[in-house]
């Protein structure tokens, strides 16, 4: 009896392991295929389609828009942080420069790496004849 359970709890084993390893190669094969598709090319892994980020803005690309309709994502480091009454601002900075961004996300810490979508607003501050406004994403 006790060889019975010995050779049941192998075939166990054996059963498990054999699952785990269809699951592994059953998922190869599904992101090889994919990566395949993605460029209409077979054979050939695409890994641009793969990338975090591919439609990231640099943050000195955002420009007022006229209709305050053009949405935008941006990745950065969060640098600043500034409480508002019912929302929260950061500054957040990349390689080609700083932003601000309004949002009612109050869980975000200055240094972390965050990538953010929001609308691109502009904010008109005329003071003795010149124009002092900025260019803000509030996140969608």
């Amino acid at each position: 009896m006790q060889k019975f359970s010995q050779l049941l709890a192998v075939q166990q084993q054996i059963q498990r392991t054999s699952l785990k390893s269809f699951h592994q190669g059953l998922a190869f094969f599904l992101v090889v295929g994919l990566c395949s598709c993605a460029n209409g090319k077979s054979g050939e892994m695409n890994l641009q389609n793969l990338r975090i980020g591919a439609n990231v803005t640099p943050i000195q690309e955002i420009k007022p828009a006229q209709d305050n309709q053009a949405t935008v994502y941006i990745q950065g480091k969060i640098e600043k942080h500034a409480p508002l009454l019912k929302q929260q601002a950061y500054q957040i900075a990349d390689a080609s420069g700083k932003i601000w961004v309004v949002t009612n996300q109050s869980n975000l810490k200055v240094g972390q790496e965050v990538v953010l979508k929001g609308k691109v607003r502009y904010k008109s501050i005329p003071l003795a004849g010149q124009e002092f406004g900025e260019v803000y994403l509030e996140e969608e």
